[in-house]
């Protein structure tokens, strides 16, 4: 039986190795392979733990129960591999609401205990990423609410720090930044797009009214979404443009000092309610510009509010830090 979570709206199952196999999907023994030959169990997996039961599936539901598969650990002491697995059957290189969906999970099991940090590795087979990607996980309390501080790491700034290609150099708040030209041609007032990778690709685009944010239904209405799966999927899901591998796409607006109203379309998911790596992508690009400072920032999105802590040192980001919630769903 598969095991749902809920991370600020984000759904995941979480299943084991051992029960992947128990099907009789064929997943290789270790992460590293499994990800090398995921296009062999990836889709079957997704299929068999995240779709719904006949009948089960209430009006207007996406086509799957949940946002992706978390499968792992792949051994029973830290560092712990997992692979975290979209339900078009590609795999992403980081995911902040899974990694505390999966922290939550390993606790349950009695194999996170204690303050100190485990390192968590998610097996990938994207070309332009390190795989396996680490993630420093530890378990912590914000405002009396337990949870799980993520160490994202350093972000890095730019066009070609997601391999983007063909967009605009143009100038928003004094900052360099960029324009994409299919999501420019899409609403005028998605002219201003600031790329960072924060582990996986973003693409934040910053507008200046909150009416220009899309909504979720938007989104999901078929002409737009087709529009942004093609500049978010890569081929053949997508056109893969401005990015070859896929890029995920944020909406940010400043709503107040230190607070980011955020929307999100993933690659290899779609809109979603929220995602932790796509808030720390919208707190880096709103530091980048102006709109925030360093210290903790508010991202706001429909599924809830990710706290993100900002560290700077001689004018630069040198660690983004993401606090998560999540609990099991009955």
């Amino acid at each position: 039986m598969t095991q749902f979570y809920n991370a600020r709206g984000n759904l995941y199952g979480v299943v084991s190795p051992q029960q992947v196999r128990a099907l009789g999907i064929g997943l290789p023994s270790s992460a590293a392979e499994a990800a090398s030959l995921r296009q062999s169990w990836a889709s079957a997996a997704v299929q068999a733990f995240c779709a719904w039961a006949p009948g089960e599936a209430p009006p207007d539901a996406k086509a799957h129960r949940s946002d992706g598969l978390l499968v792992g650990p792949f051994q029973d002491t830290p560092p712990f591999d997992l692979l975290i697995v979209n339900t078009d059957g590609t795999l992403a290189e980081r995911s902040g609401n899974g990694l505390t969906i999966f922290s939550l999970a390993l606790q349950e099991r009695g194999l996170l205990v204690g303050d100190d940090d485990c390192v968590l590795q998610v097996h990938h087979d994207k070309p332009d990423g390190i795989s396996p990607l680490r993630t420093s996980v530890r378990a912590a309390e914000l405002g009396g609410v337990p949870g799980f501080w993520l160490d994202l790491g350093t972000p890095l700034f730019g066009p070609a720090a997601v391999g983007a290609q063909g967009v605009a150099a143009v100038t928003f708040n004094q900052c360099a930044i960029s324009r994409v030209p299919a999501l420019h041609g899409l609403n005028p007032a998605w002219g201003n797009s600031q790329f960072v990778r924060i582990g996986n690709p973003h693409c934040v685009t910053l507008v200046d009214d909150v009416e220009a944010l899309p909504g979720l239904a938007q989104m999901r209405a078929e002409a737009l979404s087709q529009s942004l799966t093609g500049i978010a999927y890569a081929a053949p899901g997508g056109a893969g443009m401005p990015c070859p591998a896929g890029v995920n796409l944020q909406w940010a607006w400043r709503a107040a000092d230190g607070q980011i109203a955020a929307r999100v379309f993933e690659r290899g998911e779609g809109p979603t309610a929220s995602s932790g790596t796509s808030a720390s992508a919208v707190a880096c690009a709103a530091w980048r510009v102006g709109w925030v400072q360093a210290g903790t920032v508010s991202v706001m999105m429909p599924g809830g509010t990710a706290p993100i802590l900002l560290q700077e040192r001689e004018g630069e980001l040198v660690r983004v830090s993401l606090f998560g919630t999540a609990r099991l769903v009955p």
